[in-house]
């Protein structure tokens, strides 16, 4: 339930959906016969065009994003390293179904960090983590297309142990700690996109499994230079995981799942169970 009510409001939290049913409502409004009704649909009307209008001009998906990819600076990488966990996000095992190949969006350089950083650490015990996140196409899972798209950047996946249960991030931790088992003391390199770090490390540390970020799949320059754009196509589609982020983040802690409203580099030293 927890899982269905999650996707509902992140929907209803799509600033293109929000700007919408906003307009929607005022026009319906415009067409009431009382002045009180019609008043109120302007005032929607106008607040919809006002929204679109910052989507179009504004960095928003700049203003968005920079607090969060800014959160966890890149490690220096240790000597040792006794395991390398990547989430789910990186593939789109529907198209990879449909097509019969590898297939990978935008968070592609998840794959590419966790190929990486496990031929670097040859002795590291890899895991990936990653199920069905839709409500419409559970039957495909996103572990099928990482084995493939590991597989095509030259990593041996006969070395990855996938986990293709969880649902979300909460279960990703969750299902990942049972199988894996971490010891207390181990050092563990966590792979997501640095947006998505803040919320990732929260519930890790929740569960009591201390990991290290490494954060990838920067969205932003993280200079904080102003500047504009004229897209609303644009401005919409890369402010919508910015703003479910943030409402995850505030989900997810009153929920009880994260340590923190907003998770901070240095947290508390939690023992694993």
């Amino acid at each position: 339930m927890d899982f269905i009510a999650s996707k509902v409001l992140f929907a209803l939290a799509l600033p293109g959906n929000l700007l919408t049913l906003l307009l929607l409502g005022g026009c319906a409004l415009l067409f009431r016969s009382g002045e009180g009704a019609r008043r109120a649909g302007r005032r929607l009307t106008v607040l919809a065009a006002i929204g679109f209008l910052a989507f179009t001009v504004l960095p928003m998906a700049d203003w968005l994003a920079r607090p969060l990819e800014n959160r966890f600076p890149r490690p220096t990488l240790p000597d040792h390293v006794d395991g390398i966990i990547m989430l789910g996000g990186a593939a789109s095992p529907v198209l990879a179904a449909a097509r019969g190949e590898p297939s990978v969006n935008g968070a592609a350089e998840r794959v590419l960090a966790f190929a990486d950083l496990g031929r670097r650490y040859p002795g590291a015990r890899l895991v990936f983590t990653g199920g069905a996140g839709s409500l419409w196409e559970g039957q495909h899972r996103e572990g099928t297309a990482m084995r493939a798209a590991l597989e095509q950047a030259g990593l041996d996946t006969g070395r990855v142990l996938f986990e293709t249960e969880s649902r979300n991030t909460w279960e990703n931790v969750q299902f990942s700690l049972r199988l894996v088992e971490p010891k207390a003391g181990e050092t563990w390199l966590l792979v997501t996109s640095a947006w998505h770090m803040p919320r990732a490390v929260g519930i890790f540390r929740r569960a009591g499994w201390p990991v290290t970020a490494y954060p990838v799949d920067y969205r932003t320059r993280g200079d904080g230079k102003p500047h504009l754009i004229f897209d609303l196509g644009e401005g919409l589609d890369s402010s919508t995981p910015m703003l479910k982020e943030w409402v995850g983040l505030v989900a997810y802690r009153l929920m009880g799942r994260t340590d923190a409203l907003f998770p901070a580099p240095v947290g508390p030293r939690l023992r694993l169970p």
